[in-house]
């Protein structure tokens, strides 16, 4: 067993980027992942649905990056990383849309509530996508520009600007502002 693998199971995502990166010559990806642990730590947090932690989904998206054989050969590993964020948030969406729709359909409850929660504006953002999410922090929250948000997601700018506009026309939708 690798060291990676015996850190994963026991000392969290912090610990094992320190192992990893001790192993590596100091400008290595992983001493820039080491180095950039608070920003995905927060990209995590807007990519993750409401039912994850933020700090589940860097682990498994650093975990997926090293089963597929680690950040050797990848030109940005902080963009790498998001990607693999992007895309179990993805993934891990869907999984809870069917587990929801499962039980709904499955439960016998005739008070007709499915939802007892106060409203807010919160809640219409865990309702967009992962990737909207994502874009609409980095550029709003982040400040970055859409041909950098495109790059970090391997797509085109106009798309991320394609993806921009429709999560604010749902937002708008949402909170009644149509």
């Amino acid at each position: 067993m690798s060291s990676a693998c015996r850190v994963v199971g026991g000392f969290g995502v912090w610990m094992m980027m320190a192992i990893v990166s001790e192993r590596r010559r100091p400008d290595s990806s992983e001493a820039l992942l080491v180095r950039s642990y608070p920003a995905l730590r927060r990209y995590a947090a807007v990519a993750a649905p409401p039912e994850v932690a933020p700090d589940d989904l860097l682990h498994d998206a650093i975990v997926a990056v090293l089963r597929s054989g680690g950040f050797d050969g990848i030109e940005y590993p902080a963009a790498y990383v998001k990607r693999a964020m992007v895309n179990l948030a993805s993934n891990e969406r869907r999984r809870l849309g069917r587990r929801r729709s499962a039980i709904r359909a499955l439960s016998a409850d005739v008070s007709g509530h499915d939802d007892d929660s106060y409203p807010s504006d919160l809640a219409h953002l865990a309702e967009l996508s992962a990737k909207e999410r994502v874009v609409l922090f980095a550029h709003y929250v982040d400040g970055d520009s859409f041909e950098t948000i495109a790059q970090d997601l391997d797509l085109r700018p106009s798309s991320v600007r394609q993806i921009a506009t429709r999560a604010r026309r749902a937002l708008r939708r949402l909170n009644g502002d149509d």
